[in-house]
């Protein structure tokens, strides 16, 4: 009885957990509809006189519009892409490594298992990456995200404001969102400003349409801060082939700790994330290269372009199984195991 009542609760508390997670969410939603109403209706069809510039703001305002919500869709509902079934342990495996009780045997069974398998990166330690929650060994740039409760591939972090693990499977989409967000918010706030200067010297009416396009202003030039601030970070990320889990913590190879260990080069940075096709690099379709399971290492490279050599190493990082705080999505970095 008591188990079953545990069970229960364990079970309620997982409902509001996935349903309180969805709330910053449903803020940025109301956010928005609220701005959508507020320039189109406010300030587009009541304070703006000029029917030309009402057409331009109209015209420009829903093509930032369109790729502002598919790219915050797609970030939302694209699942994080776990990695394939040849990384898991068998049955007799994991049976076999359950009932051993010594470590190092444990780590030797892992070691052999990776041989089969392209895996390059280890723990601080030196042992093989293995995630006991998923039973499976760690491709590659591949982290558990506690609040997923799934390992994911190349996994950047969890984003509250979009509900999702950003990985491999969406990072290109929510770098398209942040690029458009900042877009979206840059345009409202230069084409409100003036009508903004017109409000506060008093050359409009006080009407309804005032508080709308004065806090519009604002709202806009709040989120424009901190979007820049997160979109750069992300921009200087991707031009060194790095996650914000790398950036925090340095992967070790099987030579060593080499923070710059993904680092191909500027062009082919980008590329590892846009894809080759120029053409779809500003489309929320996937173009990413690869399958998220391996990915083109700068050591591999570097009897190809001797230039990748003459950057220096930088220092050692800690235990690959360190913990770190979720936050916001500049920082939010989630506990791997």
């Amino acid at each position: 009885m008591r188990r079953s009542w545990k069970m229960a609760l364990s079970g309620g508390l997982r409902c509001c957990r996935r349903v309180l997670s969805w709330v910053p969410v449903l803020v940025i939603v109301l956010v928005v509809l609220w701005s959508y109403y507020a320039y189109v209706f406010e300030l587009c069809l009541v304070t703006v006189l000029s029917q030309a510039e009402k057409v331009i703001y109209l015209i420009l305002y829903h093509a930032i519009f369109v790729f502002f919500t598919w790219t915050y869709w797609k970030s939302i509902f694209t699942l994080p892409q776990q990695p394939n079934q040849k990384f898991h342990l068998s049955y007799t495996d994991k049976e076999r490594y359950e009932n051993e009780e010594r470590p190092e045997v444990q780590k030797q069974m892992l070691i052999d298992m990776a041989k089969k398998l392209p895996v390059y990166t280890r723990t601080g330690s030196g042992a093989v990456r293995f995630c006991d929650r998923c039973h499976l060994i760690k491709p590659d740039r591949c982290h558990h995200c506690s609040v997923c409760a799934m390992c994911v591939l190349k996994m950047d972090h969890h984003c509250p404001w979009v509900n999702n693990c950003i990985g491999f499977s969406n990072y290109k989409f929510f770098l398209q969102f942040l690029a458009y967000s900042v877009l979206y918010c840059l345009y409202i706030a230069t084409t409100v400003f003036s009508y903004f200067i017109k409000y506060w010297r008093g050359e409009l009416p006080s009407v309804r349409s005032k508080f709308h396009v004065l806090f519009l202003l604002f709202v806009a030039c709040m989120f424009f801060v901190s979007l820049v601030i997160l979109f750069g970070y992300h921009c200087w990320l991707v031009s060194r082939n790095k996650t914000t889990l790398e950036a925090f913590c340095t992967p070790v190879f099987t030579s060593g700790p080499e923070k710059n260990g993904f680092n191909l080069g500027f062009i082919k940075n980008i590329q590892q994330v846009f894809g080759d096709n120029k053409k779809f690099w500003l489309i929320p379709v996937g173009s990413s290269p690869g399958d998220g399971h391996s990915f083109p290492m700068r050591s591999m490279n570097e009897s190809q372009n001797p230039l990748l050599a003459n950057e220096e190493p930088w220092e050692d990082n800690d235990d690959d199984n360190r913990d770190y705080p979720e936050g916001s999505s500049s920082l939010a970095v989630e506990t791997e195991t």
